[in-house]
């Protein structure tokens, strides 16, 4: 009978017994989601390795392992839906609730229809460049940009982001340090630092937790209303799909 287990990323997963060459995966620390059919007689499964979703296909005899994506004869990938399905739509959600009450900024206004979280380093310059190509969904009122304050990029990113996220108006602060980028970013102040440093660490250590290592990252809800997530700066013909809709 199947029981219930919590991964490493705090997701419930299935835990029964399995087949030799499946567990062989699970004692190198894959956590199962759940298993699937596929085509050509195989049992696909689908879990979470280090808070990153991998999928995997066992053989008709249950002696061997494919890994990685099942293509059809067209190309069409039949493993992402999979994965998105049981493993990286469960993470996404836990991750946007998450950063619900994580400590972030608002950029925008707080009626904006859009809400869109992103993990922001004071001295990143792919989130300075990010929030340039945001800007007009932003100033159209159409999006809230909700920035996660981290620091981890120079020695003095912490600082930074502290003094902005403590500042008496975050906003403006997070402005200031946007449009002064160029020449150094927002002047620290000592004593916000010292107030705001363990929720600037908490941030860090979310943001660890979620598997990411690259600011921007992004999170955001897609037209069908599913949390996505993107890593770095969005090409420009994502953005978009990102900010939910077309530039104003």
């Amino acid at each position: 009978m199947a029981a219930a287990t919590l991964s490493a990323s705090g997701i419930a997963f299935a835990q029964e017994s399995y087949p030799p060459a499946v567990q062989l995966l699970i004692d190198r620390g894959v956590s199962i989601a759940d298993s699937f059919e596929a085509p050509g007689g195989l049992t696909g499964y689908a879990g979470d390795m280090q808070g990153r979703p991998v999928a995997f296909y066992l053989t008709p005899d249950g002696n061997h392992i494919i890994v990685g994506p099942m293509l059809n004869a067209s190309g069409d990938n039949l493993t992402e839906p999979k994965l998105q399905e049981l493993v990286q739509g469960p993470l996404n959600q836990k991750a946007w609730a998450q950063m619900e009450d994580s400590a972030w900024v608002l950029d925008g206004s707080a009626d904006a229809p859009v809400i869109v979280y992103t993990f922001t380093d004071p001295n990143c310059p792919y989130c300075h460049r990010f929030r340039q190509a945001a800007e007009p969904w932003i100033d159209a009122g159409k999006v809230q940009l909700r920035h996660v304050m981290v620091g981890i990029l120079r020695e003095d990113s912490l600082s930074k982001a502290a003094t902005i996220l403590g500042a008496d108006d975050p906003q403006a602060a997070l402005r200031n340090n946007q449009q002064s980028y160029s020449n150094g970013g927002i002047e620290v102040n000592r004593e916000l630092v010292s107030a705001n440093n363990k929720r600037i660490t908490a941030n860090n250590r979310l943001m660890s937790e979620l598997g990411l290592s690259a600011t921007p990252s992004t999170y955001y809800k897609d037209e069908n209303g599913q949390i996505q997530m993107q890593q770095g700066l969005p090409r420009p013909e994502d953005m978009q799909i990102v900010m939910g809709s077309a530039q104003p």
